[in-house]
């Protein structure tokens, strides 16, 4: 039988003292074979990126039991220097986020090249910016000899991530380990990587060990799944027997967590719209010593109508504008030309003054909440902080936080508690409830759940979903996901370059996408063949 690239077996190893638990990673076990793709799934906290971190030998936390084998040899009693040669050259890792991973000030060909020349690569008449080219063109980036010459931010996150991919493919490492490659990715461009990666390994016989908390991908690439929770392994099989017959309560919760391809059906309209976008264009232009004038058309003469009670999603890949698009009608920034009418008031170009009481009725929940809470301000501080600039007393302000807590799930204990101390999940919930301070009548929600958990963000949607009902409220919903727009919208405007290129209600729109890109888009989904095999 062929020997397992990867083996561990009964791996433990400590939390710091005061975590929620002792033992951060509790008698892990499981192989990875050649040529095979391991999934290893989980929530945040589940340990399963404290795992490859502990393979990789770039965790502090300390191994308190347990093997770890590459190619046989024990990583455990490997040394410092032994460790720095089989990183990158016998075991590589793919990060969630290559703008980090990447060195800003250093062009992406160079950061390869000195990947190669660290581990004394030695190209058989091959020199190492002719690997790097080659490289560059296994993943599929577009001219690679020009590319290899861009800086990190002069790429698009897919490229990056490509350049992440080569980086750690560029010595044929038998071991590769992908960290949440995709979880911040268009669905398209995911599709593409998840792809990309199948192929790389099939062609070079690498065991893959992949790491994600959405089953979507699972069903796109595995050939087997570990389960984790709370540092342990709850479950573990061949992909096809844990996605259709799991056994344990978590993995049915997680694979139940995955939004399904079934649309909300519309709800009529029977009032007038509360906000309508009318032509509305933002136009940037850039201006270059060498290069000239360059004019962007990030949105291009849409229209859009906002009903009480009813959500409205714009969903579209990073570049279509769909966010521009949201900024310009909560007037976070100014629209170039058309309308932005709420009641019959048109706010598209009022200054910061005539803007001020009509901001309370337009509020934003954006896509990281840890950037949008400020870190030195108490959960209760952030909350009223809209409402006392309104005129509101102190101590209605306070009480009205106390119910909103309420309402998005956190004990009202929490008011004295700052951003950090709470989870990805909580504090998106605290944006919610900050935004619902305001008692605005309608809510801009920016990719709002595209960087939480799946069981997270259905949590998230739901409360979302519960709010509308409850308050009214017309949401205007952002994101590239259409499993998650189907979950919460009544209409999806699809936008591409600037523009709506298709306009329906949702279960029309999934009944019978009409437009090239919209298709595209459906095509891409992750675990879309499962997904329709399992509704």
């Amino acid at each position: 039988m062929t020997a397992p690239v990867l083996s561990v077996k009964d791996l433990s190893v400590a939390l710091p003292r005061g975590g929620d638990r002792s033992l951060a990673v509790q008698k892990v076990s499981f192989d990875v074979m050649p040529g095979e793709i391991v999934c290893l799934v989980g929530e945040s906290g589940s340990g399963k990126s404290v795992t490859a971190s502990t393979v990789m030998g770039l965790g502090s936390l300390p191994i308190v039991s347990g093997d770890v084998r590459l190619e046989g040899e024990d990583l455990r009693k490997a040394s410092k220097a032994r460790l720095r040669d089989l990183r990158g050259s016998r075991m590589s890792m793919i990060f969630q986020e290559p703008m980090t991973a990447l060195n800003p000030v250093h062009r992406v060909g160079e950061q390869v090249i000195e990947l190669l020349k660290a581990h004394n690569w030695k190209g058989k008449g091959v020199s190492a910016e002719e690997r790097v080219q080659q490289l560059f063109a296994d993943v599929h980036l577009p001219d690679p000899e020009r590319l290899m010459h861009a800086y990190p931010h002069q790429l698009s996150g897919g490229q990056r991530q490509r350049v992440m991919i080569a980086m750690a493919l560029a010595l044929e490492p038998a071991l590769l380990i992908a960290d949440e490659p995709t979880t911040a990715l268009d669905v398209t461009t995911q599709a593409q990587i998840l792809s990309l990666l199948r192929e790389l390994q099939q062609t070079h016989g690498t065991g893959v060990l992949f790491i994600t908390h959405d089953f979507g991908v699972v069903a796109d690439i595995a050939d087997r799944v570990v389960v984790m929770r709370y540092g342990e392994v709850v479950e573990s099989g061949k992909t096809e027997d844990v996605l259709y017959r799991p056994q344990h309560d978590y993995t049915k919760m997680l694979i139940n967590a995955v939004p399904r391809l079934k649309p909300r059906q519309a709800t009529p309209i029977t009032t007038e719209p509360v906000l309508k976008a009318q032509d509305l264009s933002k136009l940037y232009v850039t201006r270059s010593l060498f290069k000239g004038v360059r004019e962007v058309r990030a949105v291009d003469g849409i229209e859009l109508k906002l009903y009480k009670g009813q959500t409205l999603g714009i969903v579209g890949e990073s570049g279509s504008g769909k966010s521009t698009a949201a900024r310009c009608v909560a007037r976070l920034i100014d629209p170039t030309g058309g309308k932005v009418l709420l009641d019959d008031t048109d706010i598209a170009h009022l200054n910061v003054r005539q803007l001020h009481p009509f901001r309370r009725r337009i509020q934003v929940v954006f896509q990281d909440p840890y950037r949008s809470l400020n870190p030195r301000r108490t959960v209760a501080q952030s909350i009223i902080e809209g409402p006392l600039n309104y005129g509101t007393p102190r101590s209605e302000a306070m009480e009205r936080a106390r119910n909103l807590l309420k309402i998005v799930g956190i004990d009202a204990n929490a008011l004295d508690r700052y951003p950090h101390q709470f989870s990805g999940g909580q504090r998106q919930r605290l944006a919610i409830a900050r935004a619902l301070a305001m008692e605005p009548e309608i809510l801009v929600a920016d990719e709002a759940v595209s960087a939480l958990d799946v069981s997270v963000q259905a949590q998230v949607l739901d409360l979302l979903e519960n709010i509308r009902d409850q308050f009214g409220i017309a949401i205007l919903f952002i994101t590239h996901d259409l499993r998650v727009a189907a979950r919460l919208c009544d209409r999806i405007a699809v936008m591409q370059r600037g523009k709506i290129v298709e306009f329906a209600e949702t279960a029309q729109l999934f009944a019978a996408p009409q437009h090239e890109y919209t298709q595209q888009l459906f095509a891409a989904l992750p675990g879309r063949h499962w997904l329709e095999a399992a509704s």
